[in-house]
């Protein structure tokens, strides 16, 4: 005989997490494999009566937290370590355009919701974004930023768009997190539907019920790096028709290139009434203040400039290369990233690219591409052939790129990639990935469209069919190679999945 007991007893029990055709069940056990976590059971026994609850509770959220945690693009948020040093504008360059920006986002009477910062490749839209970014938190105005890189694994996934900026949305403030996570707890596939099922149940509609009155933004920097031209204008289709009827105080800001395709979404009627739009213009005095400061700053932290005398450079140097940049900072700031080499004198950088001034041209890239290719020329000769090998790497292969990987794959010794980027840096950098492995990462854009445009890169250009069938020749032989070699580990190659990708449409 059981005696009756006089205390009720709560408790917990959390589903496991479970494989594909298993989930989480009372007692916690799911299938190998998978990822889907089943609701939480809470359950109350007063003597012999049993009564439980199954509808879904996490306790203290922590869980629905952690699967939208799950979902997202750490490595897009303005502030993550992936993109460190972040880009941002000088303390005295940009100043009237973020104070604009600033106030459009914090006015309460705004008619608009959405704002289309655009301008051409290294007018200085990502720096502008970043420090618009710092500005915004600051004040307490920042709901969430997502930063597209064209070609990352995630940052360059559009899929995962709005369930960072919901996942930012839920830190920023309490009532929208409970909102937020209150739609996972509903419905955990809700982070594998569509952007349009994602940007309602994630933020338009958490964002009514938690009353969002006080003005927040989110950025969107980079749209036109981002999976594809459909998508980018999908994503603009759907803030569009909804920001400004539902929720005029959610505003946001995208910034990208004026590409024909999404400038043309914006001249639809969905956006009409709605977007505001700021082409961001030359500014020769803005990098002409840029200038001065960073030579400045060289001449002063150098340890070769001690007796070189000041001002340096001269005026007319200086308003030389202001001149060259026609009034855009790619120039400016590629120019600095060489000049200011630890391992060089910078009155000698500074000669350089100074020596061989562009001819006349046509062309908006001609005093930039003429930078690219001095900088380029600086390589030794001898290493110019792998040089091309690498960048045609670059271009054709969709991921950050292992050294160690192409050292293998081109038959090198070991660092040999690493030593012949050496005197590139000003336009490319070797970081560390998260597993510790040095990768290659180009600092801006435009170098991968310099590469890719044979009339602007010449004997640099690396976008034929020619070039991708070599890659793909290379990658071949490399597997071959691995396959009878059992002491090498296939997996190791990170080319092997992007074999298929580096043979299609070739002739």
């Amino acid at each position: 005989m059981f005696h009756q007991a006089s205390q009720t007893v709560i408790n917990y029990i959390f589903g496991g997490t479970g494989g594909t055709g298993g989930g989480g069940g009372v007692r916690g056990q799911g299938g190998d494999g998978g990822t889907g976590e089943a609701p939480a059971l809470n359950y109350a026994i007063t003597a012999q009566n049993v009564t439980m609850n199954t509808h879904p509770s996490f306790q203290n959220d922590t869980s629905a937290m952690h699967i939208l945690h799950r979902a997202i693009a750490v490595d897009a948020l303005y502030n993550s370590a992936e993109r460190f040093p972040q880009p941002r504008c000088h303390p005295e360059t940009r100043t009237e355009l973020i104070e604009k920006l600033c106030r459009w986002v914090t006015d309460a009477n705004q008619d608009h919701s959405i704002h289309w910062l655009h301008g051409p490749a290294g007018a200085g839209k990502s720096a502008i974004m970043q420090t618009l970014c710092e500005r915004l938190q600051e004040a307490g105005r920042l709901g969430g930023s997502f930063f597209f890189k064209r070609g990352h694994s995630t940052c360059g996934n559009a899929k995962v768009l709005f369930a960072t900026l919901a996942y930012q949305l839920a830190l920023h403030r309490p009532k929208l997190k409970r909102a937020i996570l209150r739609s996972v707890e509903t419905d955990l596939s809700v982070l594998g539907r569509s952007l349009d099922v994602q940007l309602q149940n994630l933020i338009l509609i958490p964002w009514k019920l938690a009353d969002g009155s006080l003005p927040s933004a989110l950025l969107i920097d980079g749209l036109d790096e981002c999976d594809g031209h459909k998508i980018q204008q999908e994503i603009l289709r759907l803030i569009g028709s909804t920001a400004n009827k539902h929720h005029p105080a959610l505003r946001i800001i995208v910034a990208s290139r004026p590409e024909p395709h999404i400038r043309e979404t914006f001249e639809e009627e969905s956006l009409q009434g709605v977007a505001d739009t700021t082409n961001i213009e030359q500014s020769f005095h803005d990098v002409w203040t840029y200038l001065r400061n960073e030579f400045s700053r060289i001449h002063r932290e150098h340890f070769s400039m001690k007796n070189v005398p000041t001002p340096w450079p001269s005026p007319q140097i200086l308003n030389l290369l202001v001149e060259r940049s026609s009034g855009y900072f790619i120039y400016a700031s590629t120019a600095i990233r060489f000049i200011d080499d630890e391992y060089f004198s910078p009155c000698k950088q500074l000669h350089i690219i100074i020596q061989n001034l562009p001819l006349d041209s046509e062309s908006p890239f001609a005093t930039l591409d003429q930078l690219y290719i001095q900088i380029l020329k600086e390589v030794p000769s001898r290493h110019l052939g792998i040089l091309s090998d690498i960048f045609s790497a670059v271009i054709h292969l969709s991921s950050c790129l292992r050294l160690r990987d192409m050292d293998e794959l081109f038959g090198l010794e070991p660092g040999n990639v690493e030593l012949t980027l050496r005197p590139l840096h000003s336009i490319l950098q070797i970081l560390e990935d998260k597993s510790g492995q040095l990768v290659i990462q180009v600092h801006h854009a435009s170098f991968l469209d310099f590469l890719k445009d044979a009339a602007r890169s010449s004997s640099f250009y690396v976008g034929s069919t020619g070039h991708k069938a070599k890659l793909g020749q290379s990658i071949l032989n490399t597997l071959a190679y691995t396959y009878d070699n059992p002491r090498i580990n296939l997996a190791d190659f990170f080319f092997y999945w992007h074999v298929e990708g580096a043979l299609s449409n070739v002739d």
